[in-house]
């Protein structure tokens, strides 16, 4: 006998996708709040009950899901672009750039940068954001498995964070000051990777780095995607 189990979850997009777009019209002035779920809900015609089980933090569910369909459309950019002898950097500065360039609410994003800030929600924050820049690495190739995978996530995060709050603030034509500090910001990323090659390559220093070297094999990228990075390997019996 056939279930409807596995139309569930497309149904479930759907109705989330209604409310985020009805949402968008009063996040602008109330938020990512209780009063623009609430609207959106009215608006969407969604029953109520079914909108408090699809999200049931309301708004933050919605600011959640209005992150990651910035992902999504972010990746379809990328899958488009030609990169062609473009350096490593610059394709990470490109994504970078497409992934701000998808957003077409500024102020839905400075509202849940706001939202994302607050104690409660920075967990929420961190992982989009990290989920973010896994996506980028991930599209771009990357295949590392050790320390590197979260090294790599770790800076580009950085970038991606700082780079997102001087955009919110940037009122130059086509956002030309925004992409001039995100370039600014990865070369900062390269200078210290420099070092940090240098650093391991130098003869007398090897002796004091072996001991954070072994430890360092030790960590594994993580095998599941669905949670914030984290995983120690243990010796096989």
């Amino acid at each position: 006998m056939m279930t409807t189990e596995h139309n569930t979850a497309p149904v479930a997009e759907d109705v989330i996708d209604q409310l985020l777009d009805a949402a968008l019209m009063h996040v602008p002035f109330d938020g990512w709040s209780a009063a623009s779920f609430a609207a959106a809900v009215a608006d969407a015609g969604v029953d109520s009950t079914l909108a408090e089980v699809l999200c049931p933090r309301g708004a933050v569910d919605l600011a959640v899901a209005f992150h990651k369909r910035g992902d999504v459309l972010m990746l379809e950019r990328l899958a488009d672009e030609d990169m062609t002898g473009l350096r490593f950097r610059d394709k990470i500065a490109r994504a970078v750039r497409l992934r701000l360039e998808v957003v077409d609410d500024k102020e839905a994003v400075r509202r849940g940068t706001t939202l994302f800030s607050l104690p409660q929600y920075a967990g929420d924050g961190v992982r989009l954001i990290w989920g973010t820049v896994d996506e980028i690495w991930t599209a771009l190739g990357d295949a590392s498995e050790d320390i590197n995978w979260y090294t790599k996530r770790g800076s580009l995060a950085g970038v991606y964070s700082s780079t997102v709050l001087y955009w919110l603030g940037d009122d130059s034509l086509d956002h030309q000051a925004s992409w001039e500090f995100l370039n600014r910001r990865i070369d900062n990323v390269m200078q210290f990777e420099k070092l940090k090659a240098q650093v391991q390559s130098n003869p007398l220093l090897k002796p004091l780095l072996a001991g954070p070297n072994w430890l360092a094999q030790k960590i594994k990228a993580p095998t599941a995607r669905d949670d914030l990075p984290g995983r120690w390997t243990t010796p096989r019996s």
